[in-house]
């Protein structure tokens, strides 16, 4: 089974991560499993005054904060994965990865926003749920 964990270091990506260790005792085989995270991009303002070190140096510091934790509930289970980083729209991103790496599954967590903030601003999960083909399992 090939899945694909994306997290932004929030709680609810910690619970996704357990998740994915508790999935991976009931298969017969281990999962291939990548762990995804995806930065917003910054305004071409901001990196235009960073310069192309800073920009990247920005990007690997957020992700570096966004895998830690599932990093290390991952690597406490023995379980290999392989790490990637993104710049974009985070639905866009982890939509095109899972299809374009023929992910079985994706998994993510939410944060349970309000139905009133879910509407106005979107969710993560639900925009990637309507992109992708890939099933989703959505972790609170």
């Amino acid at each position: 089974m090939n899945i694909l964990l994306a997290v932004d270091g929030s709680d609810a990506s910690d619970r996704a991560a357990k998740h994915v260790v508790h999935l991976s005792k009931q298969l017969a085989e281990a999962p291939k499993l990548t762990l995804v995270n995806v930065s917003l991009p910054l305004l071409k303002a901001a990196s235009s005054k960073l310069g192309r070190k800073a920009t990247a140096e920005y990007y690997a510091s957020n992700s570096e904060y966004a895998v830690h934790k599932a990093r290390r509930v991952l690597g406490r289970a023995k379980l290999d994965f392989t790490e990637t980083f993104l710049v974009g729209d985070p639905a866009e991103e982890i939509a095109r990865h899972a299809d374009k790496h023929d992910a079985d599954l994706i998994v993510m967590g939410s944060r349970g926003q309000t139905a009133l903030k879910s509407l106005l601003l979107g969710s993560v999960a639900t925009k990637v749920l309507a992109q992708s083909k890939v099933p989703l399992t959505v972790i609170r």
